[in-house]
């Protein structure tokens, strides 16, 4: 069954603030390989005008990934999960992501579309600080592929 494009636009409700914990970065980097020590040294951080070490690029992951499952849980949207594939991840920074931020997701659902019997569905999700500030915007798209 083809998803509805008339969910394009539908944004859900702000997700619950993640604090950002210097050990959730060190862990991180350390997992991807991030040998840069402003990622795990508040010191080498601090020596480049940051207050707390950055995450790497790709920590933004952590926060987006348990936002965006608000579509996956929205009975309107019925995707069959067990069809997916993750298709497309972007990330554009607007800023670092640092140790000690409390940041907010929100969730928007940016496109709907079917090619060649597959449904591709592409969300956004806005990362900002609790007072507003963006942080990041994740973009992601899901593939949910065709019985045939």
């Amino acid at each position: 069954m083809a998803l509805d494009a008339g969910l394009v636009g539908r944004s859900y409700p702000p997700s619950a603030v993640y604090e950002v914990g210097r050990e959730k970065i060190v862990e991180f980097a350390t997992a991807v390989g991030a040998a840069d020590p402003v990622h795990t040294d508040p010191e080498a951080a601090r020596a480049l005008g940051h207050p707390d070490v950055l995450a790497p690029p790709t920590f933004a992951i952590v926060v987006t990934l348990g936002a965006a499952d608000v579509v996956l849980a929205d009975p309107d949207v019925a995707l069959d999960y067990s069809r997916v594939v993750h298709g497309e991840q972007r990330f554009t920074h607007h800023r670092p992501i640092r140790a000690g931020d409390r940041l907010v997701s929100t969730t928007t659902i940016e496109t709907v579309r079917s090619i060649g019997g597959n449904d591709l569905l592409t969300t956004r999700v806005d990362v900002a600080t609790e007072d507003g500030s963006a942080v990041c915007t994740a973009t992601s798209m899901l593939v949910a592929r065709g019985t045939a």
